[in-house]
């Protein structure tokens, strides 16, 4: 049998979610936007950010463009970092959404070293890819490598113990109720070192 990446499963939940070119943001709306949504006045965010009232209004309406530093002042009065500036709010956000998955009724991918069960799969567009995994592998030699991809990875030890392999660190046995944080660019494999294969829960961010 043909062991199938990890990265396999993040194409499979992002296939989902349609990619779309973000649309170019107008500064002086989304700074007037901030504002507002914290209830200031222009005087009180020219305060707040350290610059003259007339300056802020300026930006606000399009009449000039600020500086590096003047933006920096901006993002720290507003309490953003300075991307945040550019990064148009999320349109049509659904705040409400929901997904349960009962025990056993996750879709199952099979490989010669895990045995996964995606969780939530129904839910599209999502930002994390939670699974849980059955490690059926007991030796390094079973994998083709590290298995390496984008984004950040949370493991949670759910049953039996485990011995978790990472590119740049030492291996680490863990047991039950022992959890790992990792960049997931790092290669990494984990195999079951107890007599019975261990369980495990995985959740992988797709932003």
């Amino acid at each position: 049998m043909t062991d199938v990446p990890a990265k396999s499963l993040i194409q499979i939940a992002r296939e989902s979610g349609e990619d779309a070119a973000p649309e170019p943001v107008d500064l002086g709306s989304r700074v007037r936007e901030l504002r507002k949504a914290r209830g200031w006045t222009l005087e009180q965010a020219a305060n707040q950010a350290g610059l003259a009232r007339s300056t802020l209004s300026k930006i606000e309406n399009g009449q000039m463009s600020p500086t590096y530093e003047a933006l920096k002042k901006l993002a720290i009065g507003l309490e953003i970092s300075v991307p945040q500036l550019f990064t148009p709010p999320v349109k049509g956000q659904v705040n409400g959404r929901m997904a349960i998955t009962k025990e056993g009724e996750g879709a199952r991918t099979i490989t010669t070293t895990y045995e996964h069960e995606l969780l939530s799969a129904s839910l599209t567009k999502k930002q994390m890819l939670p699974y849980r995994a059955r490690v059926r592998a007991r030796t390094l030699d079973e994998f083709d490598g590290w298995v390496r991809h984008d984004g950040e990875e949370f493991l949670y030890v759910l049953t039996g113990t485990i011995r978790l392999f990472t590119e740049f660190y030492e291996p680490v046995e863990m047991r039950r109720g022992d959890s790992a944080y990792y960049d997931a660019a790092m290669g990494h494999n984990v195999i079951s070192t107890s007599e019975d294969d261990a369980t495990i829960l995985w959740v992988t961010s797709l932003a």
